[in-house]
């Protein structure tokens, strides 16, 4: 089974979407890990970089490179390489083969529209404009910006699958969150 997550920056994809993981016993994919690796590594072709998963630790070519592509500057350089039709060409096939056999979640800006259009479950994490600023630490203009070149790209926008279930993550606990995303998961196993 497949649970894609999708939704803007500061919504809470990563922190949910690896409790969910947990919760279920499924596989964690953290798509932008993959977009920061390749950021990281610019300007190497993305199509020739080995990145895995070892539980919550990024791999590129054999490194842990977790800490290396956090930093603020990693992030907005991923961003703006991910909407490079090249660079999404070389990342999209990679993410279909990891999540291809096995239970997993998936959480990006486009898995439940065109990583992996057939989920099972599919779900758009948002929250509102301020406490995704909040989160991040920026200021809400720069989550605007963020917002509009995500959702603007030619190339796989930022934008819900028609059959997402929207859940807002504003004023909720991580633990209300995850509650939810795993009654959708039950409900659909069940039926």
């Amino acid at each position: 089974m497949l649970v894609a997550i999708d939704g803007p920056a500061g919504a809470g994809k990563s922190t949910v979407a690896r409790a969910v993981a947990r919760a279920l016993g499924f596989t964690y994919l953290n798509s932008g890990a993959m977009y920061r690796a390749a950021a990281l590594a610019w300007p190497r072709d993305p199509a020739t970089l080995d990145i895995r998963f070892e539980g919550d630790r990024v791999l590129l070519d054999g490194e842990d490179v977790t800490e290396k592509i956090g930093t603020p500057e990693i992030s907005q350089r991923a961003s703006e390489l991910a909407a490079d039709p090249a660079v999404r060409s070389a990342l999209v096939p990679k993410q279909r083969a990891l999540i291809e056999s096995g239970d997993w979640v998936a959480e990006g800006r486009d898995i439940g529209t065109v990583v992996a259009p057939d989920a099972e479950v599919k779900v758009w994490l948002t929250a509102d404009e301020a406490e995704r600023a909040r989160r991040r630490g920026q200021p809400v203009y720069e989550v605007r910006e963020r917002d509009t070149r995500d959702a603007g790209r030619d190339i796989s926008p930022m934008l819900p699958a028609d059959d997402a279930v929207e859940v807002d993550t504003t004023g909720l606990s991580i633990d209300e969150v995850v509650d939810r995303i795993v009654a959708l998961v039950t409900a659909r196993t069940a039926g």
